[in-house]
């Protein structure tokens, strides 16, 4: 009651208590707001699908793929030329890339990589602005990207055991993103990743166990042999992981790349899909004690310095 009295004598006091008081009563609001502006966009994939919003805000978003299904999926978020579609994707681009892998999967090497003339002039265009790394099944990945306002296309191009790609199945999804932003700033990464064509990927490998945010910078950008460009995917190695089996699976134009089933002993578990020169994507993933990998989808990405070996202690 002493307190209180002084409160009430003094409006010096009660000035403060007042000030005091409001600030309490609007800490839960301001946790509420952040909260909300901090809301990952979801995406679920149960089969060949895409389950998520068909319009995002802009600017920065962390994007919550669950694989929800018996196979290794991941998506890439494309911007198409104006007026081209996920049916353009489907209809005059995957029908060409599953003729090429057809011919080099029957040892046919030469005639599949002649198939790529007749994809159409556009899609020289098309520019790959990020989105998740591998996902195996019922596992939960969060990526963090920075996109402008426009329309885009999200795909998956990992192989069915048959050879033929997921984005034939279907997988491909049109999205709009508005010009509301978002309002989220970028991430704090506890763990920097730098990629390049000339230095490979550069990290501190002194990892211990637990949730880590990883920022993933793009120094440079390069198409490599089979077309696409360098991104991260983290890798958990089990005991009997085979490195060489991976490296070569991670070559969708090897006619055992990217094709289901993935590597024995191999769990992927996310990362930053293909970006533009000077761009930075951010992936978070909560590690236990172990051995890992980051490695990128190229051909032979070791000798790139693309294969990185590390280890999590606890």
């Amino acid at each position: 009651m002493s307190t209180f009295k002084n409160f009430t004598e003094n409006p010096t006091s009660i000035g403060l208590f007042i000030i005091i008081l409001s600030t309490i009563l609007l800490l839960p609001s301001c946790k509420k707001d952040k909260k909300e502006k901090e809301h990952a966009i979801e995406i679920i994939t149960e089969d060949m699908d895409f389950q998520m919003p068909d319009t995002i805000t802009s600017g920065w978003n962390t994007f919550r793929y669950k694989n929800l299904s018996s196979q290794t999926h991941f998506f890439l978020v494309d911007k198409y030329p104006e007026g081209k579609t996920s049916k353009d994707a489907e209809n005059l681009v995957a029908p060409v890339f599953d003729s090429a892998i057809q011919l080099i999967m029957n040892g046919k090497t030469e005639e599949g990589y002649a198939e790529f003339a007749k994809l159409p002039d556009w899609f020289s265009e098309v520019v790959y602005v990020g989105g998740s790394g591998l996902l195996s099944p019922n596992q939960i990945g969060e990526t963090t990207l920075n996109l402008k306002p426009g329309k885009y296309i999200i795909e998956c191009y990992v192989k069915m055991s048959n050879g033929i790609f997921h984005t034939s199945m279907g997988m491909t999804k049109d999205i709009v993103v508005s010009t509301e932003d978002s309002g989220n700033s970028a991430l704090t990464s506890d763990v920097d990743i730098r990629i390049s064509s000339t230095d490979g990927i550069v990290f501190n490998d002194s990892i211990g166990s637990g949730m880590h945010i990883f920022s993933v910078f793009f120094k440079d950008q390069v198409v490599h042999e089979n077309f696409v460009g360098h991104d991260i995917n983290l890798v958990k190695l089990g005991e009997n992981a085979n490195l060489e089996e991976l490296e070569n699976w991670m070559n969708w134009a090897n006619p055992k790349g990217l094709i289901e089933p993935a590597p024995h002993a191999i769990t992927f578990l996310g990362g930053v899909n293909n970006m533009p020169a000077g761009n930075i994507g951010y992936f978070s993933a909560e590690l236990e004690p172990g051995k890992y990998a980051l490695i990128s989808e190229v051909p032979n990405a070791s000798s790139k310095n693309m294969l990185k070996i590390f280890e999590v202690t606890d």
